[in-house]
């Protein structure tokens, strides 16, 4: 049987036997729609209340009432972005982002650009980091929003997440993070770390897809992005919920952070044990991100001289899975915003790979990829016209 590994973790995951369980008599036995006031749509209530208890204390929210499900992170993110802004227009029309976010929320300030808001870009450090002083100095008086997600979802660096909201909230200005590589890795504490809105996926932590959250601190100024539901997630989030994915993703996040502790000193020595064996049998690379304050999960590696794409489709042959870039980007041919913006030269960002270690890994499957990464790299660079240099 050929072997498979899956490294791509970060893109998404299994879902795990404890969650389809879980999620299983949604689809046959307590199948109603919650909108219903009969018994079967009472059941299916519970059962998003339930998943509902399960979110909010996973992040420490204060009250239930402060979790609205969503169809997953990228409707959370545009929805916080969206919503906020055009909420609190009466104040000012001013945005603050970074350079390296998803593009779920790039792409939402885009849009407010395009009705007339202004939006801050602020650059980042070669490791990935947002600058304080720089956040500072970009602060105006009709600032209404910050956007600083928790964890890149290309180079796992984890941002000053509590003293970006700290001087946000300094300004009375919203806060919001995209956390939706953070849960399970990163401990998210909305309240000690004064969260405003926090951005949340399902199929991230081995939930399953199509479903997430966005935590909405209680009084936050907020639009809806939806329109034809009057009571459904309390008049804020039309469409009838997904009953099966809610009860999926509660059950995730609870094993999620039930786990967090041991799950990343698994992922860490799985990949200090990876770094540590491609170090003796290839020559070359670079690893992107910061060296310490990142996710244990995502590694980002420029091999010179070749193409990652090349790369991560050869190892595909071998039945090993990793990717060049966000899965939402990976078909594009252009080099990684995030390296662009962390100042990667595009002829190295352009011979990326991510891998994402899953804490089902082992050392003798990292032992076969870094054969077959040896292999992929010297058969690329037989045939490169760019000869590989030492890279500082």
């Amino acid at each position: 049987m050929e072997r498979k590994i899956y490294l791509d973790n970060a893109s998404t995951t299994y879902v795990s036997n404890e969650v389809l369980n879980e999620m299983i008599p949604c689809f046959n036995t307590i199948y109603g729609n919650a909108g219903s006031l009969h018994s079967f749509g009472r059941d299916a209530v519970a059962i998003i209340d339930r998943a509902r208890d399960r979110v909010k204390d996973a992040i420490n929210a204060s009250k239930a009432n402060e979790i609205y499900f969503t169809s997953g992170g990228t409707e959370a993110d545009n929805w916080a972005i969206l919503g906020v802004a055009r909420a609190n227009v009466n104040k000012g029309k001013h945005i603050i982002t970074s350079k390296i976010e998803h593009h779920a929320v790039l792409h939402a300030c885009q849009q407010l650009e395009k009705e007339g808001f202004e939006v801050t870009y602020l650059p980042v450090d070669e490791n990935g980091l947002v600058s304080l002083p720089d956040l500072l100095h970009a602060i105006r008086k009709d600032t209404t929003l910050i956007s600083i997600m928790t964890v890149n979802n290309e180079v796992g660096t984890i941002q000053n997440i509590k003293a970006i909201a700290k001087i946000a909230h300094d300004y009375g200005i919203y806060f919001h993070t995209d956390a939706v590589q953070a849960i399970g890795h990163v401990k998210m504490d909305v309240q000690d770390m004064e969260i405003d809105l926090m951005s949340m996926s399902s199929h991230k932590i081995h939930g399953p897809k199509g479903v997430g959250a966005l935590y909405i601190k209680n009084g936050v100024r907020i639009d809806n992005i939806t329109y034809g539901g009057q009571d459904q997630e309390r008049g804020k989030r039309a469409g009838t919920e997904n009953v099966p994915g809610i009860a999926g993703f509660g059950k995730a996040i609870e094993i999620a952070v039930r786990n967090q502790l041991v799950n990343n000193r698994k992922l860490k020595n799985i990949r200090d044990y990876f770094l540590e064996k491609l170090k003796e049998k290839v020559e070359f690379f670079q690893i992107n991100g910061h060296p310490h304050q990142k996710s244990n999960a995502i590694l980002n590696i420029s091999f010179y001289g070749i193409e990652g794409e090349s790369v991560m489709m050869l190892l595909d042959l071998a039945g090993i899975c990793v990717s060049t870039a966000s899965a939402c980007t990976s078909k594009s041919l252009l080099p990684s915003h995030v390296l662009q913006a962390m100042g990667v030269p595009d002829e190295i960002a352009q011979g990326s790979i991510r891998i994402s270690f899953g804490t089902n890994i082992s050392k003798s499957d990292v032992d076969y990829v870094v054969d077959e990464i040896q292999k992929v790299v010297a058969k690329l660079r037989a045939i490169s016209p760019i000869q590989p240099g030492r890279l500082n």
